[in-house]
């Protein structure tokens, strides 16, 4: 499996941490990879497709709530 390295606020790691103390997750690595397994799933039905006015629009432009942080699947 390829291997990723990313970048993310301190607030989203603590999140991530949480459910994996709560049993949510066996790892990190397994939170990480379901959650962004899901998150793109959500986009895939939700997001524009190539016949949409928005296609050609980054993931940053059409996730964004306004702040350089936060994401919305």
């Amino acid at each position: 499996m390829p291997k990723v390295e990313i970048t993310i606020p301190e607030h989203l790691e603590m999140q991530i941490a949480q459910m994996v103390e709560r049993g949510e997750f066996v790892n990190r690595e397994e939170a990480i990879e379901d959650l962004l397994s899901t998150g793109i799933k959500a986009y895939k039905t939700s997001g524009p497709s190539d016949e949409d006015e928005g296609a050609g629009t980054s993931f940053e432009d059409d996730g964004m709530m306004g702040h350089d942080d936060e994401y919305v699947f």
